[in-house]
Parts: C-alpha cells; structure tokens; sequence
C-alpha cells in the first residue's frame, strides 16, 4: 500500500499540482459567488437529488430512479436560466478584474452596536417629522439583484446620511435603501411587492415592498409609515407593526447578533408556536 502511494507521488508532476491547484480555485471562486444567494439554496437541492439518484440506483428502485433521472435532466437544462444573475455577475466581476478580489461584508460583532445605533438616531428623525423610509438590511441570502436596481453609494452607515436620503422632494427618497455589513450600497432601490392577497388595504407600497423582499430573500425591511410615523418591520415574509425604539433595537440585535450569541432553534419555535 504504501509502495503504490510512494509511486503515485513520484509520478506527480508539477503540471498535475498546477492543474488540480487551478481547478481548486476555479471551484473555490464559483463557491463564493453562488454563497450568500437565493442560488446557494437550489444547488443545496440538486445536490440532493444527485444524492438521492444514487442511492435508488443502488437500491434498485427503477420507477423512483427513472423520475429522478427525468427531474435531473430537466434541472441541467434550467440550471443556465436560475442562476442567470449569478453567471451575469461572474461575468462582469471576471470583465472588471474583480474576479479574484475577496471582500467582506458580514456584520461584525464590533460594528454591529455602532450600525444599530445609527439607525436608530435616523429613524426617530424621520417618525418625529413624519418622514417615509424603507431601510434594507441584508443578512447571509445576497440581494445584488435589488442593489444593482438602485444608485450606488457604498457608503459608511450614518445616521445622517439615511436622514438625507428620505428627505422629501430628494431624487432617492422614493426608493430602498440597502445596507450590506457596515455599508449602505445602494439608494433608491426598487424591490418586488408582495403577492399576498391577505394584507390589509391600508398598507401602502413601503410595507409591501418590505414584505416582498423579505418574502424572496432573508434580508430585514425596516419601514417608516409618512401617514402615520409609525414603525414597522418586515422578516420572513411577516410585518410587525407599530414598534417602539427599544423594541426595535432588541428585534434587530436578535436578528443580527453572532450565531454563538443569537437565540437558539428550539427558542424561536416555541415563541412561533
């Protein structure tokens, strides 16, 4: 055994190290654009059902295997229009030089009391002046899809900046403003509305784009009411309305806070029971 490793090792070129190491990386780069995208979770379940084909096929299972192998080969051919923002951004990432360039934009426990606390200062501005706003915080599903809608700005988190840009009669107060980590990106933005046809008549567009961004993605929508000034915030496709200052703080801490830190699984299940 140990023979046979010793030739295989000796047989190892520096051609055979260069091709696996670029193949490596090739795998690592299409790894982190898919991460943090609605993408990531579809490859999550095709993998599971190349898994699952191998295991029927082993089974034996031929009616179950023949499904599967339908569902796959229709999958294959589906796989170039779902992940078609994903290839569009490669593609002008790879065009830009930036292909290879690692950032970061996840929120750091340091900086996560500081980007909190410029919210809030912004949002008791905006409800004591009767101010609209719609403020998008992205957690881990990517959401470039609805920056790239907006005008960037990649800007540092202040308290003062998002109270200029809900100003009224100001060219980006009608649309999102979108925060990734410790950065606003974008501003006027336009996001989905939601579908649900259960909603109340009284909500306007703020409140529905809120519920549909969180709807297609895991970002937090926080909405500030123009009519009412009254707070709202939007996660998992659920609106909680009329929050206070702490209580909103305390929301967004939970939601935002390190995984060592956040509320356990078995916690959130029982608060939704």
């Amino acid at each position: 055994m140990w023979d046979q490793l010793q030739n295989i090792i000796l047989q190892f070129g520096w051609r055979d190290a260069l091709d696996i190491s670029l193949l490596a990386l090739i795998f690592y780069k299409l790894i982190i654009l898919v991460r943090g995208t609605r993408a990531i979770q579809l490859l999550k379940g095709l993998m599971l059902l190349l898994i699952a084909t191998i295991g029927v096929r082993q089974l034996g299972l031929t009616a179950i295997d023949w499904l599967l192998r339908q569902v796959m080969t229709i999958g294959l051919i589906a796989i170039p229009i779902v992940f078609q923002p994903e290839l569009r951004r490669g593609l002008e990432q790879l065009g830009r030089g930036k292909m290879f360039v690692r950032t970061s934009y996840l929120y750091r426990e340091k900086d996560l009391q500081e980007i909190i606390g410029e919210l809030i200062k912004a949002i008791q501005v905006l409800v004591k002046n009767r101010i609209g706003a719609l403020i998008i915080m992205e957690r881990e599903t990517g959401i470039n899809e609805f920056i790239e809608t907006g005008i960037r700005m990649e800007s540092h988190v202040s308290a003062e900046l998002l109270i200029n840009i809900f100003m009224p009669r100001t060219p980006l107060h009608d649309g999102a403003v979108i925060i990734k980590g410790s950065r606003v990106m974008a501003a006027g933005c336009y996001l989905p509305l939601t579908e649900n046809p259960h909603l109340s008549k009284e909500l306007g567009t703020r409140h529905r784009a809120a519920i549909g961004i969180s709807e297609n993605s895991d970002a937090v929508a926080i909405v500030v009411s123009e009519e009412t000034g009254a707070i709202s915030l939007a996660n998992n496709g659920k609106l909680t309305r009329y929050l206070d200052y702490k209580t909103l703080e305390k929301m967004l801490f939970n939601l935002f806070k390190p995984p060592s830190e956040s509320t356990p699984f078995w916690q959130w299940r029982s608060s939704d029971d």
